[in-house]
């Protein structure tokens, strides 16, 4: 086994020095940038394709201020069927490395989605690269997104981050994983030379670590539970009110997708390797 003993910093370790500018007022600075080699929007921030985030009336918000809606892909085929037929070359869709899924993403790629983002926990293996070039190679106009990875190889886009969204237990149960601002750092000095445009996916508290993630480096930023908390979001909404004080307020159920509540609510059961848990 390899040890690294190099320092690598959060998004709390850090802040900006602010410098010198020309710029006359804040409302100048174009907020266009690249999701992908061939895509540019006009808005970095994306919302996480997570079934408790993205949903239709979170994607006609994102799509009216510049971003670009990327559906999950735990909804049966026929909603995700849907989702292309109204978004078309204004949304991406989500796959994983089941071959039957695989296939089911072929078809809503030539049904008309403009692209397809392979999202596992682990994208740095085989089986991701593999993938990347048989969907490259099949359908070579289509953009392909992969991820999750702290390193970059290959596709036309890379979300970079394991372990740091705030519903993942992916560090807590495996110890894999490392600090998102010096990940996105490093990712980004060998990404600008392939022109390859990375993702900041996670770990984003505060406003000011998304201005962290871009000035790392990012061309976007993922965002799970600041879109969650949204009206127009996918999470299931309650109003409840405080016994004692008698004040009200709203609150949303944001989950991961290993989690057990929804490995109960999508497959029925937990799946073979997952282990649940009870409190």
């Amino acid at each position: 086994m390899k040890y690294s003993l190099e320092e690598y910093l959060t998004y709390d370790d850090v802040c900006l020095v602010p410098q010198y500018n020309n710029v006359p007022s804040r409302l100048e600075p174009s907020t266009e940038t690249w999701l992908t080699k061939n895509t540019k929007i006009g808005c970095p921030l994306l919302a996480s394709n997570m079934d408790t985030v993205i949903c239709p009336e979170l994607a006609d918000v994102i799509l009216a201020n510049g971003s670009m809606p990327i559906f999950h892909r735990f909804a049966s085929f026929e909603a995700q069927k849907e989702w292309v037929d109204k978004y078309k070359e204004n949304c991406f869709i989500s796959c994983g490395v089941n071959e039957e899924k695989y296939e089911d993403a072929v078809k809503l790629l030539e049904r008309g989605a403009r692209g397809c983002v392979i999202d596992i926990a682990h994208g740095h293996s085989d089986t991701v690269c593999r993938l990347v070039s048989k969907l490259r190679k099949q359908l070579p106009e289509k953009d392909v997104i992969a991820g999750n990875v702290c390193t970059v190889k290959g596709t036309k886009s890379v979300k970079i981050g394991v372990g740091c969204g705030a519903a993942c237990t992916t560090r807590i149960k495996t110890g894999f994983g490392l600090p998102q601002f010096s990940t996105i750092l490093n990712c980004a000095e060998y990404a600008k030379k392939l022109r390859v445009p990375i993702i900041a996916d996670g770990g984003i508290n505060f406003e000011k670590d998304m201005v962290l993630a871009l000035a790392a480096g990012a061309s976007t930023v993922m965002c799970g539970k600041l879109f969650s908390k949204t009206r127009e979001s996918a999470c299931q909404k309650q109003y409840v009110v405080d016994p004692v004080t008698r004040e009200g307020k709203w609150m949303g159920r944001y989950r991961g997708q290993a989690s057990a509540e929804f490995q109960m609510d999508f497959y029925g059961g937990m799946k073979k390797g997952k282990e649940q848990h009870l409190i």
